[in-house]
C-alpha cells in the first residue's frame, strides 16, 4: 500500500474492512496490499511513463518503454535534455504516436521550465495544486497526475475515478451489472477517506478477478 507514518498498513485496512462486509470481504480475498511505489522518482519521469502507458495494453506499453530506455543505455532515465536531444523520428521507433511524443517532448520542455516541479517542490504541494498546475499540459489530464500522487509521491489519499479499472472494481465487488459513474464514485468513495489510495489498489485487483 502506499505507507506514511501516519497511515499505517493496519489503520487502512482496518477502516476499509469496517466500511462494510464487501469490503472486508475483498480484502480477505486479495491479502494484503501490494501497491508498489517509487518514491525516488522524478515527476516528469512518472509523468512520461504514465503518457507510454495510456491507452495500451500493459504488454505493448512495457515493450515501447523499454525501447526508449534503450536509447539512453549510459543513464536509468534520460534526463529532460536528453529527451529534448533525440529526433522525434527516433522516438518514433519506439513505438509512440506522434500525439505521445509531442507530449513527451512537453513535459521535457516544462520540466525545464519549472513547470514539472522536482520531487522536493512537489512533496511541498497539495494533491490539487499539483493537479492545477500539471493538467494544462497537453496530454496530461486529472488521472496522469493521480498516477504521479500515487506512485511517485505517495500520497495516501487518492481516488482517480475516471480510471475504467477503479469503477469496474466496485462493479465486480458489488455485483453490479455495471461500473458507475466517475461521479457516482467519488460521492461513495468519501467514506473511504483518508485511505483511498489503498482503497484504489484493491479495486484495481477486484477488477482483475473473474468471481468473487
Amino acid at each position: 500500500m502506499v505507507r506514511t507514518t501516519v497511515d499505517p498498513l493496519d489503520s487502512a485496512v482496518s477502516h476499509l474492512t469496517t466500511a462494510d462486509h464487501d469490503w472486508a470481504h475483498l480484502i480477505a480475498r486479495i491479502g494484503p496490499c501490494g501497491l508498489k511505489t517509487k518514491p525516488e522518482r522524478e515527476p516528469y519521469e512518472t509523468l512520461i511513463r504514465a503518457i507510454a502507458y495510456q491507452q495500451l495494453h500493459t504488454r505493448a506499453a512495457e515493450a515501447i518503454l523499454g525501447r526508449f530506455l534503450a536509447l539512453y543505455p549510459t543513464t536509468l532515465f534520460p534526463s529532460p535534455t536528453n529527451i529534448l536531444a533525440t529526433k522525434e523520428n527516433i522516438l518514433r521507433t519506439c513505438g509512440f504516436s506522434a500525439a505521445k511524443i509531442t507530449t513527451i517532448r512537453g513535459i521535457a520542455e516544462r520540466t525545464l521550465e519549472g513547470v514539472v516541479p522536482n520531487r522536493s517542490v512537489a512533496r511541498t504541494l497539495t494533491n490539487e495544486e499539483l493537479i492545477t498546475r500539471l493538467v494544462p499540459l497537453r496530454g496530461v489530464g486529472r488521472w496522469t497526475v493521480e498516477m504521479l500522487l500515487i506512485h511517485t509521491l505517495e500520497r495516501p489519499d487518492v481516488l482517480p475515478v475516471d480510471d475504467f479499472g477503479v469503477r469496474e472494481g466496485w462493479r465486480v465487488m458489488k455485483s453490479l451489472s455495471k461500473p458507475p459513474l466517475a461521479r457516482g464514485l467519488f460521492e461513495i468513495g468519501q467514506t473511504w477517506s483518508p485511505y483511498r489510495s489503498t482503497a484504489t489498489w484493491y479495486l484495481w485487483q477486484a477488477a482483475k478477478q473473474t468471481k468473487l
